[in-house]
């Protein structure tokens, strides 16, 4: 029996657990919106939600610690960049709750795990996809265009 054992195994050993948590925080950090499955999804939200509440702080006298605090957690520079310049100000009012979970109607292939979308709650990860490919759809028509006229 697991007495006294908080938090899911994966399937992982300890340091591939660790790595797996700092690097799917990353991933939500920098894309705010990740596809993964269930079980991953609800043992790494509590990481990634810390993260976000070391973020928006305002505190002026503790930021550079909290700076180093995430350096060392997500070891990435410019994940913590984008925490503190963009991530942290926009959650500033929120108390909390800033990740959701979205249950896709599809299973993966390989071994029928329910996948689902995490994301950050106030994200407008959809609409700069559909203005990139708007985007691009109308260079692809102003050069069909351009080359039909010559």
């Amino acid at each position: 029996m697991r007495h006294n054992v908080a938090g899911k195994s994966l399937g992982r050993n300890t340091a591939h657990r660790a790595a797996l948590r700092k690097n799917f925080t990353v991933s939500v950090i920098k894309h705010e919106r990740v596809i993964t499955t269930l079980a991953k999804a609800k043992a790494l939200r509590p990481f990634v939600e810390k993260m976000i509440t070391l973020a928006r702080s305002g505190d002026a006298k503790t930021k550079v610690h909290r700076i180093r605090r995430a350096v060392s957690f997500l070891q990435d520079k410019s994940a913590v960049r984008k925490l503190f310049e963009v991530i942290g100000p926009r959650f500033a009012n929120r108390a909390g709750g800033y990740t959701r979970i979205l249950r896709l109607p599809d299973y993966r292939i390989g071994d029928g795990g329910t996948k689902v979308v995490f994301e950050l709650v106030e994200n407008n990860v959809l609409e700069q996809q559909m203005k990139a490919a708007e985007m691009a759809t109308n260079a692809v028509d102003a050069e069909a265009q351009g080359a039909g006229a010559s």
